[in-house]
């Protein structure tokens, strides 16, 4: 099992789990987070004020997959989030150790 943590852009979200309900993705994590990459910021205007924004705003999915759908997940996350611009995000894969479903005790891929 493993867990896919993808970083993308706002706008991309609906794309994204769009991408994933219909590949048979039946649930995921979604964060709000605050980074930066190569983009390192960028300037803004309040008020006349000009100021650096050094954290831009990003959002965090994580899916828990089985192996054999793993590279489907990845390839359907980079498809649906790329934009082909600087910023587009990036995707971390973890092992899982194991997954325990609270309600049934289910353990496994069955908890997935």
């Amino acid at each position: 099992m493993k867990m896919v943590s993808a970083v993308i852009k706002h706008f991309r979200l609906d794309n994204v789990r769009k991408a994933l309900t219909d590949i048979g993705v039946e649930g995921m994590t979604i964060i709000e987070v605050k980074g930066f990459g190569r983009q390192k910021g960028h300037m803004e205007v309040y008020r006349g004020v000009e100021y650096e924004v050094r954290f831009l705003p990003k959002i965090k999915i994580e899916v828990a997959v089985s192996d054999e759908k793993l590279d489907q997940v990845v390839d359907v996350i980079q498809e649906a989030a790329r934009t082909g611009e600087i910023g587009d995000g990036k995707i971390f894969i973890y092992n899982l150790q194991d997954v325990v479903r609270i309600r049934t005790g289910e353990r496994g891929e069955e908890a997935i």
